[in-house]
């Protein structure tokens, strides 16, 4: 099978079959038209013919061709490949078994969360102004729900149920799980959409006289209301609706929410992409310890333990 073909079905079968966002969609197409560009430089034609050889020369070639590249990042276009293979084998295309295509050993994942009283400052609006509402309701409903950004820009307003503070999102892989509404979630959000007027479906989007159209608020309209609530607020760190998941995810731990609930909460398929946040739970370990183990161990300590005369030990 000729590279560019299996990559075109495999593309294809990632939005029809698997249900991928479209910004998964994207990274993958982008992941693997460098492995074909790779390959047509290479004179190989077909998808058969790459070994294992030739996926440590791509490798390579991607680390010359941008040296600063992480090995995170390296690991991202060898991991589309391994998908890429495993689609092929099972449809009984010959190809490298997936397994062979060995990822870069990389350093822990460090997650950096925001506080719970930097949020508050972020999620306090300015002002009455609908754009402020609107952006207050941001920052509450993604740390109280955990939602990915692309999660929030999809929700529409007939999805929400405000009353019982909880309603269904479609995350990765086309599959629904639960969010629900903290007390300060529902009431910002019932405060910016008792003031809406129009007739957009989608719960964030844009308000201004040149706007009509029923689209909700693009990603990038996302990042900007947060850069600008995170300077009002004091907050010289970045922030992005990514951070306020790791937040969401953090506060829950740190509070003694089982790791199994916080997967189900977050919506992964994995427990081991859960246990990126297990630094938090480690942290508790140290009080946990404090607690149950500040016993002394002076000699005047072991004197007062001795029993006294005529106690039996």
């Amino acid at each position: 099978m000729k590279v560019t073909r299996a990559i075109k079905d495999y593309i294809k079968h990632c939005r029809v079959s698997r249900g991928y966002s479209p910004y998964t969609i994207r990274n993958y197409q982008n992941y693997l038209l460098a492995l074909e560009r790779w390959c047509q430089q290479n004179n190989v034609s077909e998808i058969e013919q790459l070994t294992r050889s030739d996926i440590e020369d791509f490798q390579l070639s991607l680390i010359e061709g941008n040296p600063t590249m992480s090995k995170r990042t390296q690991n991202y276009y060898l991991i589309s490949i391994r998908s890429l293979f495993k689609y092929l084998i099972d449809r009984d295309v010959t190809v490298l078994s997936p397994e062979k295509i060995t990822l870069s050993k990389t350093p822990g994942r460090e997650i950096h969360a925001l506080e719970p009283d930097e949020i508050a400052r972020m999620s306090e609006p300015q002002t009455s102004s609908i754009n402020d509402l609107r952006d207050s309701a941001i920052v509450n409903v993604l740390f109280s729900t955990g939602m990915r950004v692309s999660e929030l820009l999809s929700l529409k307003r007939a999805d929400i149920n405000l009353e019982r503070g909880e309603f269904s999102v479609r995350g990765k892989g086309n599959k629904v799980r639960p969010v629900f509404l903290t007390e300060d979630a529902t009431a910002a959000l019932k405060k910016y959409l008792q003031l809406r007027t129009d007739k957009n479906p989608y719960v964030f989007t844009q308000h201004h006289q040149k706007t009509n159209r029923s689209v909700p608020l693009s990603a990038r309209g996302i990042q900007r209301c947060l850069n600008r609530l995170a300077k009002l607020a004091g907050i010289v760190k970045p922030v992005s609706p990514h951070k306020l998941r790791h937040s969401f995810a953090t506060e829950l731990l740190r509070n003694g929410a089982d790791l199994r609930a916080v997967q189900a909460m977050l919506g992964h398929s994995s427990i081991t992409t859960t246990q990126v946040y297990t630094h938090v739970t480690d942290k508790n370990l140290q009080e946990i310890h404090r607690r149950f183990h500040n016993q002394k161990t002076t000699p005047e300590r072991l004197v007062e333990s001795e029993p006294k005369s005529g106690q039996v030990s």
